[in-house]
């Protein structure tokens, strides 16, 4: 090939395509009220709090009871460890107009991703009349995937209706603007 042969202005290599506009992205993770500030404090409390209750019952001649009391701190400190543990969960969504990306990462850090197709993407909720909305599903080719398990009723509800509305623009399909 010659360089008479080669197109004016263009250049041979391959170029890499265009990302795709974002619908809709949400990164949901579990709410935890305590902060750390706030866990060492109420550790702190129940600290002092248990050793001057063991303290008491040691001097009133009882003290096994010291040693119980400790046992309650420790157990304490480790349900709140667990606590928090499970709080690194999280769950990534993310829908453009020819995909539907799910990314959920554990508290322990195991990964499971579903990339389904918008347009095959039917989205479920099952409500209660009393509690709301209680389970929310994408349902693809038979499969079923839970997204949103740890929101609130509340979260769950405003968390669904961003997600109907950016399913619904990614099955209309992009619009042209010409003046754009």
């Amino acid at each position: 090939m010659t360089a008479g042969n080669d197109f004016p202005g263009k250049d041979l290599e391959a170029t890499a395509p265009e990302a795709e506009p974002t619908l809709f992205s949400a990164l949901l993770t579990p709410h935890r009220s305590l902060n750390r500030t706030g866990f060492i404090v109420l550790m702190s409390f129940i600290t002092v709090v248990s050793f001057i209750a063991g303290a008491v019952f040691w001097w009133l001649g009882a003290w096994p009871i010291f040693g119980f009391f400790g046992l309650d701190v420790l157990v304490i400190y480790w349900a709140f460890k667990v606590n928090f543990r499970t709080a690194r969960a999280s769950e990534e969504i993310t829908v453009t107009a020819s995909e539907l990306r799910v990314r959920r990462v554990s508290h322990r850090g195991h990964v499971a991703e579903w990339v389904l197709n918008p347009l095959w993407v039917r989205f479920e909720q099952i409500s209660h009349e009393e509690f709301g909305i209680e389970r929310l599903y994408l349902v693809s080719r038979g499969r079923r995937v839970s997204v949103g398990s740890f929101l609130s009723p509340d979260e769950k509800a405003s968390f669904s209706k961003a997600l109907t509305v950016a399913l619904n623009t990614a099955k209309r399909g992009p619009t042209y603007n010409p003046i754009a």
